[in-house]
């Protein structure tokens, strides 16, 4: 088995030197560093998690809890975090809860048991009773895309109300009056802020929407909620726009119309919400309002880091832009 000593004594430095450099503890230079992580390689060196925390008190790892990783918002989010955790000499122990609260708690208990030194966590449910387990424990929590009430945590996130009003407010101004909603998941304490944003904005020109939330987060599920819609009465009565509450829901909504003979955006228009890569490359460009996704991922990542090191942060609410693409256009 590989030692910390084979490690010095292949890249010419000291068992401490190697130790500063395995537990990023103290200075070494950029040469020497070098050296010590060429021979880490070349051995295939992977230092003891249980020994490095006994030593240190610390086990370097970060839990991050998401709802899903099959749903592309979250699975550059969970890229970008495993990233700037690697760059700060952290490991982070991925966790998808498949949006269900049970298997959240089983998660957190998890944590509790490998000792992790802080979570980054968007919740399934408003409901912060679990992660109050790990504020009881002292393990640092900021909370990412949605917050977590009555909990001592700090928050990265978006102003998803906001971003519902936009939305609406969008399509007021080209003169929409028939407008519906559709997205999911139902439960997701976002989308619900987006929805009711909408529905606001809308009341204050006193109009009223037509809501469709589904369960599945998916294309076909969110495709068969527009189709739901479109096919109610007759082409008087059909919405002249969509709001779709994520951008998987817009797209959705533009492979329903497409079927149904529908042209996007003479006969429909559709804006989403958070400017995934796949809004630029469908067909018409999706129409949408973007959130930072990978900022948010960064500066969450930034403030746990900072409170594991015992320092003060403040929360942070991203600002949101709107996207005009080809989707949008005034009813005919």
């Amino acid at each position: 088995m590989t030692s910390i000593r084979d490690i010095a004594k292949l890249a010419g430095a000291s068992v401490a030197t190697v130790s500063r450099v395995i537990n990023h503890s103290g200075y070494v230079s950029a040469a020497t560093r070098a050296r010590v992580e060429q021979a880490i390689a070349a051995l295939d060196f992977t230092p003891s998690a249980n020994a490095r925390r006994m030593r240190s008190g610390s086990s370097k790892m970060v839990g991050v809890v998401l709802p899903a990783l099959d749903v592309p918002f979250f699975g550059i989010l969970a890229h970008v975090v495993e990233q700037e955790l690697f760059q700060r000499g952290l490991q982070a122990l991925i966790c998808c809860t498949d949006e269900s609260a049970a298997q959240e708690a089983r998660y957190i208990s998890m944590l509790l048991a490998h000792k992790v030194d802080g979570v980054l966590a968007a919740s399934v449910l408003e409901d912060s009773t679990q992660y109050q387990r790990l504020v009881d424990a002292g393990v640092p929590i900021v909370a990412i895309d949605r917050a977590l009430p009555g909990l001592a945590a700090h928050s990265v996130t978006a102003d998803h109300f906001t971003g519902g009003r936009m939305m609406a407010e969008h399509l007021l101004d080209l003169g929409h009056r028939r407008i519906a909603v559709i997205g999911a998941p139902s439960h997701s304490t976002p989308v619900q802020a987006r929805v009711q944003g909408a529905v606001e904005r809308l009341a204050e020109a006193g109009l009223s929407a037509q809501v469709v939330l589904g369960g599945a987060h998916d294309f076909d599920s969110c495709r068969s909620l527009a189709e739901r819609i479109l096919a109610q009465g007759n082409a008087e009565d059909r919405p002249t726009a969509l709001i779709g509450t994520t951008d998987i829901a817009a797209i959705g909504a533009i492979h329903a119309a497409i079927g149904m003979e529908l042209s996007v955006p003479d006969d429909i228009s559709v804006i989403g919400f958070d400017d995934l890569p796949e809004a630029r490359y469908v067909l018409p460009a999706l129409t949408t309002v973007a959130q930072p996704l990978r900022e948010i991922g960064v500066q969450a990542v930034a403030q746990l880091s900072a409170l594991m090191a015992g320092e003060l942060v403040e929360p942070a609410e991203l600002p949101l832009r709107l996207m005009l693409r080809d989707t949008t256009a005034p009813p005919r």
